[in-house]
């Protein structure tokens, strides 16, 4: 790995998920409060004099041409008209498609990497332009910050969260998102909540294994996940790993799925939770991880 250079790409969480309407287009209209974790993928590059854009390593389920990574480094590369290339390494952590944005967060990386490496100087209002032609979750991580996010996910407003730590269990099952936002059953004309109605709701005691210091001030009842409901009727094994950890404190799904998380106030009791966790539920793995809540992106000094 000479001459590759490390750049961290972080997971997130959805605190709450509300679908408040539908555009002509088809996607959903939703509000939502992002969080970043300290729970990374890393994206390893090199610069190069030629154009080339390549990964050099095997990617478990991910061919480079369908690689959010590469199509980053392209796009930038395009819309710059750069003459520059990159090899790039990336070692996954963050389970893919379980609703924690690992591939969003890892396109991100890449633009707010090679703007830098490239010395293309982009603003971040550029940048986040540009992510949002590869996914709808790819601006949120540029934007540098836990965001309230309103429109289909880009329209973003810094929020300040407490510190807090989380207990995150993935069962090993694929959730279709398109499946999922076309249930019939789905609510899509909620009542829009506000920012600042989040941030005055009563806080929850999210962890019930202790008393001390479990208020933490970040989720509340009446924010809840719209498609969770829809995925644990469909996904046993999701509905399992949710029941499993509700018996600590009120626990949510993130995103579309699958990932769980639970809320508490320190890492001693996070521990304490994940290290009980099932190896597996109904015959499907589960993996899973503590994480502390991060207030600024490993990146945001890239960008001035």
């Amino acid at each position: 790995m000479q001459d590759f250079q490390p750049f961290l790409a972080p997971a997130k969480i959805n605190l709450f998920l509300h679908i408040v309407g539908q555009r002509a287009d088809g996607y959903h209209l939703l509000q939502t409060v992002f969080r970043l974790l300290d729970f990374y993928d890393t994206i390893y590059l090199k610069p190069t004099a030629d154009k080339l854009i390549k990964r050099v390593n095997d990617v478990a389920g991910v061919p480079e041409s369908q690689d959010l990574c590469i199509r980053a480094a392209k796009l930038l590369q395009q819309h710059t008209a750069c003459n520059q290339g990159v090899e790039m390494f990336v070692k996954k952590n963050i389970p893919m498609g379980g609703g924690l944005g690992g591939g969003s967060s890892d396109a991100a990386t890449v633009l707010l990497a090679l703007n830098h490496l490239w010395q293309l100087n982009l603003s971040r209002s550029e940048l986040l332009n540009l992510g949002l032609q590869l996914g709808a979750d790819v601006p949120f991580f540029i934007y540098g910050s836990n965001a309230w996010a309103e429109g289909i996910g880009e329209q973003l407003q810094s929020i300040s969260l407490h510190e807090a730590y989380y207990v995150v269990l993935t069962p090993n099952v694929h959730v279709s998102t398109a499946q999922v936002f076309t249930n019939k059953q789905l609510t899509r004309n909620a009542i829009p909540k506000t920012m600042s109605g989040f941030s005055r709701a009563p806080n929850l005691s999210m962890a019930k294994l202790s008393t001390e210091n479990s208020v933490v001030g970040n989720i509340h009842a009446e924010f809840t996940n719209h498609l969770e409901k829809g995925v644990c009727n469909e996904y046993p094994a999701v509905a399992a790993c949710l029941t499993w950890l509700k018996q600590f404190g009120d626990a949510r799904m993130s995103g579309s799925g699958a990932s769980v998380f639970l809320e508490v106030a320190n890492e001693k009791i996070a521990n304490d939770i994940c290290n009980q966790k099932p190896k597996e539920v109904l015959g499907v793995s589960v993996f899973g991880f503590v994480a502390k809540g991060l207030n600024q992106h490993p990146l945001i000094g890239l960008l001035v």
